[in-house]
């Protein structure tokens, strides 16, 4: 009998939904903690940022008019998709950040934990920023958050799934649509995670996820007048201070990268709160006659 040969996997950008390669053909290597190639990954352009982000903004609309509620149906949807390929994930995931199989598998297992834990906070963010607030007159008023728009995301560098994951999960659970910048060196889990959202129910554009340098593509991102906000989580210091006078051109919103010794820590409400708006109504109570009774 003869040996077969690998079929190899080729890995695509993820665009509005679709798979395409980058505009420009181009590729780079991708190889493990030894230096062993692994995949030729997409090497994304000024294009295919701006593609990415027509299509966040087209799927913006439909995501942020979602309930809440239904929000996190999808988000648990894309939990238990990941489940199903956890074995493939535990294998890139060592591959990429050089651990044992052991330790991938729990850096899997906590990375769909954090999926459950954003699912379940869709519904719940609006009762822990929002509410009524008392004023001194017949009024009600009320505060409710509002996802801020377009968010560029740049991926940790050094955690190439659960980080990723603890950055893009609470954008996209509080209503806001994402282009994702995968981790520079390590990108195929993201790459891969693209295959679980296309096959789970959450609508083409919500997430796009774009390999290559990250400089290139952050600096037309960070630039671009449609996007309403930027995390700068996979930046370092040179570059971060780059992108947010980029940025401050049109006022997006920033969130400068924060040190991170453990991505498996409880990661709070700071992420899900950075990239929402506060919405304020101000309604008459109705008062009655001159007694001034209302209900």
């Amino acid at each position: 009998m003869s040996e077969r040969l690998t079929v190899l996997k080729t890995y695509k950008l993820y665009v509005g939904g679709k798979f395409p390669r980058s505009e420009s053909g181009r590729v780079y290597e991708v190889t493990d903690s030894k230096g062993n190639w692994l995949a030729n990954a997409p090497l994304s352009s000024r294009k295919d940022a701006r593609d990415a982000v027509v299509a966040a903004r087209k799927a913006f609309g439909g995501w942020s008019g979602a309930t809440a509620y239904n929000r996190g149906q999808v988000l648990y949807r894309v939990a238990e998709m990941l489940e199903g390929r956890r074995a493939q994930f535990v294998h890139e995931v060592a591959d990429a950040e050089g651990l044992s199989k052991s330790k991938a598998a729990e850096q899997v297992d906590a990375t769909i934990d954090r999926w459950v834990w954003y699912a379940g906070w869709t519904d719940k963010i609006a009762q822990v920023v929002g509410g009524g607030n008392p004023v001194a007159g017949p009024f009600f008023n009320l505060s409710s958050p509002e996802p801020t728009g377009v968010v560029a995301v740049l991926a940790p560098q050094q955690s190439s799934f659960l980080g990723l994951v603890s950055v893009l999960a609470p954008v996209i659970a509080t209503g806001n649509t994402a282009v994702v910048v995968a981790s520079e060196n390590a990108p195929l889990p993201a790459l891969s995670l693209a295959e679980v959202l296309a096959t789970s129910d959450v609508p083409g554009g919500v997430v796009n996820i774009l390999s290559g340098r990250t400089a290139e593509i952050a600096t037309p991102l960070a630039a671009h007048q449609d996007v309403n906000a930027i995390d700068l989580a996979g930046a370092d210091e040179v570059l971060a201070k780059e992108l947010e006078i980029a940025a401050a051109d049109n006022l997006k919103r920033v969130l400068r990268p924060q040190p991170v010794d453990d991505w498996s820590a409880a990661p709070g409400t700071d992420r899900m709160t950075a990239f929402l708006e506060t919405k304020t109504v101000w309604h008459p109570t109705g008062s009655l006659g001159a007694s001034g009774s209302a209900y």
